[in-house]
């Protein structure tokens, strides 16, 4: 099983990019779930939400302790929150940061990626929209899931102009990161 974590802040999408990873590992053919862990919390307050993904049944119901993966959509997040929780010698980090993945303090073993997903969404969006640009950089860094199931999940969730920069969008994130 392959569990991913989404840190952002309330209103950057993290809980529909979680939803946008598990339904694009189902168009896949792959067992998986989506859920968030918030409360009350403003726009712009700290969100944390949940993928998991395998292919056998996920009986699992609790939050992701020790995550495989981790999509950090807001970066000052790492300053303010440990978002670095429960991540062991091999635990993939991907970043929305313009900053070299050399420059970010991490804990042992912890794999960093980065990319400044916040210039691609003004630059193709038209606005900062990030998490379908990572929901696409992880898509390539990863190859867990297809893209094309990536971009089919986009355009079943959002409008026909909306869902076509978004999925142009996440073409870029996935190009960028692709091994």
């Amino acid at each position: 099983m392959v569990e991913i974590r989404i840190h952002g802040r309330g209103g950057q999408g993290s809980v529909t990019a979680a939803e946008l990873i598990a339904e694009a590992a189902f168009f896949d053919g792959k067992f998986s779930q989506a859920f968030p862990n918030f409360g009350v919390e403003r726009r712009g307050a700290p969100v944390v939400a949940f993928a998991r993904l395998d292919d056998r049944f996920i009986q699992l119901r609790s939050q992701i302790y020790e995550p495989n993966y981790i999509l950090v959509q807001d970066a000052t997040l790492i300053s303010g929150t440990n978002v670095f929780a429960g991540a062991k010698a091999g635990t993939v980090v991907l970043i929305n940061t313009e900053k070299d993945a050399s420059e970010i303090e991490v804990p042992k073993g912890v794999i960093v990626k980065t990319l400044s997903a916040t210039k691609i969404g003004l630059e193709i969006i038209g606005r900062p929209i990030i998490n379908t640009i990572l929901l696409g950089a992880f898509a390539g860094l990863t190859g867990l899931i297809k893209m094309a199931s990536v971009e089919k999940a986009i355009r079943e969730r959002f409008t026909s102009e909306i869902a076509e920069k978004n999925v142009l969008a996440a073409r870029r994130g996935f190009e960028l990161l692709t091994k």
